[in-house]
């Protein structure tokens, strides 16, 4: 887990240190991460990149997405601009998934996923800590004309994070009728 521990991680509330939109904002993402690692505690190698179709993405894969995804999100809140093609090279196999996320993300062991997701929180978790609420609330362009904030956008990262926690626990089911 990363280098904030919170004492309880089934009641949102204030965190020493941070704003009381950001505490609550974090205590969530770091139950959403704890039950992320939960689903996939213990998975060999061969686990992790089990596919149940040719165009299915492996649970390695959906971890490997995760942290993409927060390293996007990490670009465009803290930031302020949206990644270059530059910088989104070695993340479009992770962020895009499909054919090359399929033959480009494998052979990791599950250390290798968490120490990504690790690293990534703890970054995120730092940069928290220099902001505070008025920043969380900051307005940004939306597609489509509309406007959302940061606060929008990273609920958004660990929404997102749920949803493929949720295709984790199907693959894992799938594995075990095979």
């Amino acid at each position: 887990m990363n280098d904030l521990t919170i004492e309880n991680p089934y009641s949102v509330g204030n965190i020493e240190g941070f704003t009381p939109c950001i505490s609550h904002l974090m205590t969530m993402m770091n139950y959403v991460r704890m039950t992320t690692i939960q689903s996939v505690e213990g998975l060999s190698v061969e686990q992790l990149d089990f596919q149940f179709s040719e165009t299915s993405n492996s649970i390695g894969a959906l971890l490997a997405h995760i942290a993409a995804t927060e390293k996007w999100f990490q670009v465009y809140t803290f930031e302020d601009r949206k990644m270059s093609d530059e910088e989104k090279v070695d993340l479009i196999p992770a962020l895009d998934l499909g054919m090359p996320g399929r033959e480009k993300i494998k052979g990791n062991p599950l250390e290798y996923y968490i120490d990504e997701l690790d690293k990534n929180r703890n970054y995120i978790f730092s940069e928290f800590k220099k902001r505070n609420d008025e920043w969380l609330l900051t307005d940004k362009e939306f597609p489509e004309g509309l406007k959302s904030n940061n606060y929008f956008n990273w609920f958004h990262a660990f929404e997102d994070e749920i949803n493929h926690r949720g295709q984790m626990r199907l693959i894992r089911k799938m594995q075990k009728k095979i």
